[in-house]
């Protein structure tokens, strides 16, 4: 099975999440905008498959930065109107990094304004498509996912990928998200789903399959809280790797500490030293191959 020619997906590499490229005869939109260093690319992206046309709508499924970094620069150029999951509404319009968790994570996503929201329970037709809009808690408390009957098509965000799903988040500063992962993964698995179209990797059909390796994996990190709190910091410091390529490695200790999701993470499931954690971290990303050590310096790899 493939994708009808009115779903266009630009499959990123980190650190951006998948884009999904919504062409009717009458609307365009675009589902996730990728992160900030990528911001222009994603503009070159849809300004090439759009020949032209202008891109109306710009949707987030969840306000992590890897998906909604790209907004204010696809704003600036093509003034489209944007819209975010309506539990994250109070947080965008007042702009508070803190409850939007930029600032826990240490990551950077620039201000965008918002024309409206989405629930879970919508429907939006969109490039001559209906998609129901579902919510999806576990990876990000309000992500939202969305569903075509018409193509048996899912956009999963980042609540399924093809080997497992996003850091369950909730869980490192205390708050449920197991339980809602698992909930999700049941959701999912009752609609009648062909392709999934995740939030990073490519497009891939074999579905149940990717939901037995979701939920072997959910198994492992919700039998003890660790698992995920160990989990989450590798992802975290790896993301900022990513974008710096290298960081000294006298340097990692402090930042880790200064990210608000790693330091609670840390209190209440590692029980690491500052050193500790760090040496730990970097020993992971070694060991592999996500970096290597390059004289002073923790290196991309």
């Amino acid at each position: 099975m493939t994708l009808p020619d009115s779903i266009r997906v630009f499959e990123r590499g980190w650190l951006s999440a998948n884009n999904i490229l919504l062409v009717g005869p009458d609307d365009t939109a675009l589902v996730d905008s990728g992160y900030v260093t990528h911001a222009q690319q994603t503009v070159d992206l849809v300004r090439h498959a759009l020949h032209g046309r202008h891109l109306d709508r710009l949707y987030t499924t969840h306000l992590h930065s890897d998906h909604c970094g790209g907004n204010a620069a696809l704003q600036a150029h093509y003034g489209c109107a944007t819209f975010v999951p309506a539990a994250e509404e109070d947080k965008v319009r007042r702009w508070d990094e803190d409850a939007l968790t930029f600032k826990a994570t240490g990551q950077q996503c620039p201000r965008f304004t918002i024309a409206g929201t989405v629930a879970p329970g919508e429907v939006l037709t969109l490039g001559g498509t209906a998609w129901h809009v579902l919510g999806a808690p576990g990876h990000h408390a309000h992500s939202l996912i969305w569903y075509s009957p018409e193509h048996k098509v899912l956009i999963s965000a980042d609540a399924l990928w093809h080997n497992g799903f996003g850091v369950i988040f909730p869980e490192l500063e205390g708050d449920a998200g197991f339980a809602e992962a698992g909930a999700t993964l049941d959701l999912i698995a009752g609609l009648d789903v062909q392709l999934v179209i995740p939030g990073h990797g490519a497009v891939f059909d074999d579905v149940d399959a990717a939901l037995q390796r979701a939920r072997r994996r959910l198994d492992f990190l919700s039998s003890k809280p660790a698992n995920n709190a160990e989990y989450g910091v590798k992802v975290l410091l790896k993301f900022l790797l990513l974008e710096r390529q290298k960081i000294a490695v006298a340097d990692i200790a402090p930042l880790l500490a200064s990210l608000p999701v790693v330091a609670e993470s840390n209190r209440r499931y590692l029980h690491k030293s500052d050193e500790e954690l760090a040496a730990w971290t970097i020993k992971q990303l070694i060991r592999g191959l996500a970096a290597r050590i390059d004289g002073d310096y923790l290196v991309n790899a």
